[in-house]
């Protein structure tokens, strides 16, 4: 179905693996269509509960594809912008099921958004993050002006963005901006151990937490305190609920179906 990037479903999990690893999963056309249409596939299909995103062989992401891009000089980057990266950052934050990347290796440029737009990051301890735009005179695209400074603050965000900077794991760690850091190998064990808990969790109650968090970026308190009566109202409706309070009088584990 797919030629660009690896697509398959076990355990409740949808693994997403850019697999153009010649080229360190640079961003082409072809992959930027196939990833949007793959996210939209691990939405749509009701057995999946957690969605994982990586790369194919030694990176995650090198960005936009620049051999690719200069064989079409006269295009408009707005445009590109719009219709190839953009749905994805929404995709992936829209997403009503957890996002967890897998952090392999390198991830640059719209690489480097493409992680930081997802919910959970797992690195390798080889890995390395780096906003690359200012080293060919560009700025900032595919979420990262709005991702890093929530993430590191205003002042390291601007280091960051205007130095290129490299941000190797460890200190990655530090700034807040993955979750996890881990020895190349045991970086699968570690993720399984994250996609494992996400598919057997309340799923519709971890939705609506990931969209009160969205919302609360450009929302006041007194907005958030009605949103959040809103979704308690939602949430309390679901099986889910009815089985987390049964199992907790009954000092069981709660066996929840992600409705």
């Amino acid at each position: 179905m797919f030629n660009s990037l690896l697509y398959t479903v076990a355990d409740k999990v949808a693994t997403i693996s850019l697999n153009r690893p010649d080229v360190f999963n640079a961003f082409n056309d072809e992959l930027t269509y196939e990833l949007q249409e793959a996210l939209k596939k691990a939405e749509r299909d009701t057995e999946v509960r957690a969605v994982v995103l990586t790369g194919e062989g030694k990176a995650f992401c090198s960005g936009q594809d620049l051999k690719a891009a200069m064989a079409q000089p006269n295009r408009s980057f707005s445009e590109s912008i719009h219709k190839r990266y953009n749905p994805i950052i929404r995709a992936i934050r829209n997403m009503p099921k957890p996002v967890i990347c897998r952090l392999n290796g390198v991830a640059a440029g719209a690489g480097c958004s493409l992680a930081l737009a997802c919910d959970f990051i797992v690195a390798s301890e080889n890995a390395t993050l780096i906003e690359v735009f200012v080293n060919i005179g560009l700025v900032l695209d595919s979420g990262s002006s709005y991702f890093l400074p929530r993430l590191v603050g205003s002042a390291k965000a601007f280091e960051l963005s205007t130095m290129g900077s490299r941000v190797k794991a460890a200190e990655a760690l530090q700034l807040g901006l993955v979750n996890r850091v881990v020895p190349a190998d045991e970086l699968d064990a570690m993720v399984k151990s994250v996609t494992d808990y996400y598919a057997n969790a309340p799923t519709k109650s971890i939705a609506l937490m990931k969209r009160m968090l969205n919302k609360s970026f450009h929302s006041d308190l007194d907005t958030m305190l009605d949103y959040e009566a809103q979704c308690q109202d939602i949430a309390g409706a679901t099986h889910d609920y009815k089985e987390g309070v049964t199992a907790f009088l009954e000092k069981r584990p709660a066996v929840f179906k992600g409705n």
